[in-house]
């Protein structure tokens, strides 16, 4: 049972009208309907919401504690739908993205054009350092990376949490391997990035915790070439998990020493004021509550 927006407005609504009937004419559904949301909700989770007396209803306790709730959730929502409602007044402009990363960057930005198609995006891809001096240097207007500093600089939100995996050539020993320890690694040919790279910061972490110190067999400066370097078999790589949306000619390894979870972010300077970017801040939330207000079959 999914307590969806709509079961929450209905029980709210008739949490406030006192009824049915005159909730059914507050939210302007059917009265057999909104009483069908309230009865699905107590049914799916077993619980009483609303005494009968007489010709009225009265919120049990645990509606009220329900109500309390979910009416600043509510609040919430309307603000977000306000902001969605731009997308028809929003003409033109475009949007500059820094991302580390293709992927989950590039889903982001099909999210946001999904809402805004009128808006423009242009995206400067980087190192983790890079894109950092872009978002400082406004360059571009936000950027989505891992492990963003809490020092105040920066206005930042959690889009997901990620950890750094082996990639291997299909054909390479430790293919058929599930996962592989630091110190396993150290009799294999190593593909590094250089020290701008968030990714190369985790796995220099976890080498260095584990008492080991490898020698690359070669050091490149972008993703793209750790993965050419990993499909043309000269040593295993390593990457952000949901970094790319390749699967192409490579195989992920966990590596317990790095299986620690980072959580990317959505970030731009703290003191940026822009429409734009606050609209790219709430997209991928006014998605699910789009998707949430769709009509249930």
């Amino acid at each position: 049972m999914a307590l969806t927006s709509s079961r929450i407005r209905a029980i709210n609504a008739v949490f406030e009208a006192g009824s049915f009937s005159a909730a059914a004419k507050k939210v302007g559904i059917s009265q057999p309907a909104i009483a069908q949301q309230v009865r699905d909700v107590e049914a799916g989770f077993g619980v009483t919401l609303f005494d009968r007396r007489g010709n009225g209803l009265v919120a049990t306790a645990l509606c009220r504690q329900l109500y309390g709730v979910t009416q600043r959730m509510q609040a919430t929502e309307v603000r977000a739908l306000a902001i969605l409602t731009q997308h028809s007044e929003l003409k033109g402009g475009e949007l500059r993205i820094g991302l580390g990363n293709a992927m989950p960057g590039m889903a982001l930005i099909s999210d946001f054009q999904n809402l805004y198609s009128k808006i423009g995006i242009s995206v400067e891809m980087g190192s983790w350092a890079s894109i950092i001096d872009a978002v400082v240097d406004q360059r571009v207007d936000l950027g989505v990376l891992p492990r963003i500093p809490d020092d105040g600089r920066f206005r930042r939100e959690v889009c997901l949490h990620q950890c750094v995996v082996a990639i291997v050539n299909a054909s390479h020993p430790l293919a058929n391997a599930r996962r592989v320890t630091c110190q396993e690694l150290m009799s294999h040919p190593l593909v590094f990035r250089t020290q701008r790279s968030s990714t190369q910061r985790v796995v220099d972490d976890a080498f260095r915790k584990a008492g080991l110190e490898p020698k690359p067999a070669i050091v490149l400066d972008t993703r793209d070439g750790v993965f050419e370097a990993v499909i043309n078999d000269l040593g295993v790589g390593f990457t952000w998990e949901h970094g790319s949306s390749r699967s192409d000619g490579f195989i992920k390894l966990r590596v317990p020493d790095m299986a620690a979870m980072h959580p990317e972010h959505i970030f731009c300077l703290a003191r940026k004021r822009d429409k734009l970017v606050d609209l790219f801040f709430q997209s991928r939330r006014l998605k699910n509550m789009r998707a949430s207000r769709e009509p249930e079959t």
